[in-house]
């Protein structure tokens, strides 16, 4: 399981396991909290095409689907 502190999402790097529309490489490119900050939202920007993906942040913790930087 990949340790994620959600302070510290916004601007790192991941990359899928198995790439998505030939995209592999993304950042995260938002991120926001509510008061008791608690994550509301997440959206993943792919480095090459640029596309946005709203994605629960929780799901970059699985190793079977995101590596931690990029690979």
């Amino acid at each position: 399981m990949n340790p994620i502190n959600p302070a510290k999402l916004r601007n790192s790097k991941w990359t899928a396991v198995t790439p998505m529309n030939r995209e592999k490489h993304f950042l995260v490119s938002d991120i926001e909290f509510n008061e008791e900050g608690v994550v509301v939202s997440c959206t993943l920007e792919a480095v090459l095409s640029r596309n946005e993906y709203p994605i629960d942040w929780r799901e970059l913790k699985d190793e079977q689907k995101w590596a931690q930087g990029w690979k």
